[in-house]
């Protein structure tokens, strides 16, 4: 099986095609159903039902793929009306094991709602195969601020002061809230694709679940921002698009990835 390219093709056809327990971590952003409307590829469902069968199948394949030890991570969110994202939760963790819930703050609200509070948030359901998981809460770490550092050494109940500035200077351990700026039409990394993540978010999610040269597979892979983000990291991996104008973005930014 050759790695480090794009596959074109049907995320749930081409996922049969590969050997059993090999991704570390498989990172999906799928269609979340009729939140695009203006995108076919989102709205390709007549009904909720319809799109939630579908998932399960491709979800089936992607647990199928993933090491006893790996972590699949799956975005959603809930969109105007169907929410089918909590549908979705409910079905796969009665299927599969639960992990963690990570909310992705993306700091500026979108899609203003005038009978409700302004949504700012995707989250990404993970779960787990096994009973151990690889993770490394060590690669998530949130810098303090100097001003914060100061403060904090000022405390006199660490009798090992150097530990503690060791630690604070460290960072202190990611939440499960992680807050990453969305991508504006400014952004420098904006290339196209009306749902594409921040390669920061990804990396993170990459970091925390695998090691060097393991494998990370994204079966939706779009604009290429897991392939870039595994390849920074040192990571081997595999994705599969069905469009190829978001398979040309991405080649085009793995290629220059300036």
């Amino acid at each position: 099986m050759k790695l480090n390219q794009i596959i074109q093709g049907d995320a749930f056809t081409e996922l049969q095609k590969l050997p059993d327990r090999i991704a570390q971590a498989l990172i999906a952003d799928p269609p979340y159903f009729n939140v695009l409307e203006n995108e076919a590829w989102d709205t390709q469902w007549k009904t909720a039902e319809d799109y939630l069968t579908w998932c399960e199948a491709w979800v089936r394949e992607s647990m199928r793929v993933l090491r006893d030890d790996g972590l699949c991570f799956i975005f959603g969110q809930l969109g105007k009306r169907e929410h089918a994202f909590l549908h979705l939760m409910s079905r796969l963790t009665r299927q599969h094991q639960f992990h963690d819930l990570i909310i992705w703050d993306r700091a500026v609200g979108y899609d203003e709602r005038r009978d409700s509070f302004t949504p700012q948030y995707e989250m990404v359901l993970v779960m787990r195969k096994g009973d151990k998981v690889k993770f490394n809460k060590e690669a998530v770490r949130v810098p303090y601020d100097a001003k914060t550092i100061e403060t904090y050494l000022k405390d006199k109940r660490y009798k090992d002061m150097d530990a503690r500035r060791a630690h604070l200077d460290a960072g202190k351990f990611a939440t499960n809230i992680l807050r990453v700026p969305s991508l504006k039409g400014v952004s420098n990394e904006k290339c196209g694709h009306p749902s594409q993540k921040p390669i920061d978010l990804i990396e993170k999610l990459i970091a925390c679940s695998t090691d060097p040269n393991d494998i990370v597979i994204d079966p939706f892979l779009g604009s290429g921002t897991t392939a870039m983000a595994a390849h920074t990291l040192g990571r081997r991996w595999l994705g599969i698009e069905k469009d190829s104008n978001y398979i040309q973005i991405a080649q085009k930014r793995l290629t220059h990835p300036g």
